[in-house]
């Protein structure tokens, strides 16, 4: 494999930078370089930057409205919007139900659906977890009965990723009991205002409101909102999750993250030279980023996997437990540069046009809220434990 970019792809990464110096808003790029609140009107502004350039919807087919990326292309572009301070696309319409809308829908599914999402009409969440299923998801217990050409749905999803801005949300039910627990899920599109609906919000240890806790009381749900067979939802979520996953890895992300890291270990004294000097922390940088650049090779022999007509499998477990364990131990080492200004900071610190007085450094307490924020990678999207015990049945057979 040739992990060495043609001159093809060269021009195009030019493309890329081209692009996000003209069309990137500073103040977005402020706040993601700084970690600080990003607002659904920063997201829907920069979503319908990206759609005027027809970059939006990169892993679409371009019938759909998609764009027709390479992987290596889509490759360098996560590398340069992350260097650049670009907002991670809310992945729940764009990235994971729409292709298992695209795959397993019915015409009037992609219709109706994927316009509205390139239109930011629809804003997505992610109903999967519940608070006995998690990691074991198909243990789930929120329940779809079938009354005529409805599911009447009741039970509670939690972890629910920016559920207070959603209109719609994207759900494994369970509609059958006398089967083994993954064969009697299926997958269901739910409009978040249908009565019965409510959401609560669940505030982290970030001082965050990010995610929710969803719960459904007799909620009707048209049968034609069901992707694909009743049943089968497992096969679709399984699906999704794959990719999930593969992005979960955040690779372009870490590199951002450890460029950042470098200069902050530059500006940080201790025993009156910089961080960056001490011979500890400077071993801890570079196992990292041995690491990291480990991950960038397996994350390109992927790519060329999936440029060949592949499709990732246990590779994307592969991927998500090595990359989050990454980028926790980046944000690891920050906290650990910024010292005792790690303290405990006022959420307000976090909005970019904040004005008031500082508990900590202004700098540091995004990083140490971003450090508290980031302890969830290696849980959600499945577990790293789980992902372990993929890989050693899939590829170890074990």
């Amino acid at each position: 494999m040739n992990i060495n970019y043609t001159p093809e792809e060269l021009a195009f990464r030019d493309d890329v930078r081209a692009f996000l110096d003209q069309a990137l808003p500073a103040d977005i790029s402020a706040k993601v370089k700084g970690f600080r609140h990003l607002t659904k009107e920063d997201h829907q502004r920069w979503q319908q930057i990206l759609c005027k350039q027809g970059w939006y919807a990169t892993h679409w087919p371009e019938e759909y409205g998609g764009v027709k990326w390479t992987p290596v292309q889509k490759h360098i572009w996560d590398e340069e919007s992350c260097q650049y301070g670009v907002p991670r696309s809310v992945p729940f319409g764009v990235n994971m139900v729409a292709p298992v809308i695209i795959k397993f829908g019915n015409e009037k599914q992609k219709q109706t659906y994927l316009p509205r999402i390139l239109s930011g009409e629809d804003w997505w969440c992610q109903g999967y977890s519940e608070p006995g299923a998690g990691s074991d998801l198909a243990s789930l217990k929120a329940r779809a009965v079938r009354e005529g050409d409805h599911y009447i749905v009741n039970g509670q999803k939690t972890w629910t990723t920016l559920g207070q801005h959603a209109n719609m949300i994207f759900c494994l039910v369970r509609t059958n009991t006398e089967v083994k627990a993954q064969e009697g899920i299926s997958f269901l599109l739910i409009d978040m205002n249908t009565p019965g609906i409510t959401v609560r919000p669940i505030i982290t240890l970030d001082g965050e409101h990010e995610v929710n806790e969803v719960f459904f009381q007799d909620v009707k749900v048209p049968v034609e909102n069901r992707v694909g067979e009743e049943d089968k939802g497992w096969t679709y979520a399984k699906f999704l999750l794959t990719y999930e996953r593969t992005g979960l890895a955040g690779i372009g992300l870490s590199k951002a993250a450890l460029s950042h890291l470098k200069q902050l270990a530059s500006r940080c004294i201790k025993n009156g030279r910089p961080l960056i000097e001490d011979t500890s922390f400077s071993q801890r940088i570079a196992r990292v980023e041995i690491d990291l650049t480990a991950a960038t090779i397996s994350n390109l022999r992927i790519i060329a996997a999936v440029e060949g007509g592949g499709m990732p499998g246990a590779e994307s477990s592969m991927l998500k437990v090595k990359g989050t364990e990454i980028r926790q131990a980046i944000n690891d080492l920050a906290r650990r540069a910024i010292g005792p200004y790690a303290i405990p900071f006022a959420e307000e610190e976090l909005n970019l046009d904040y004005e008031g007085e500082f508990l900590s450094d202004e700098n540091a307490a995004p990083l140490s809220a971003q450090y508290f924020n980031n302890r969830k990678l290696s849980i959600f999207g499945g577990s790293n434990e789980i992902q372990k015990n993929i890989v050693s049945k899939m590829i170890l057979g074990l």
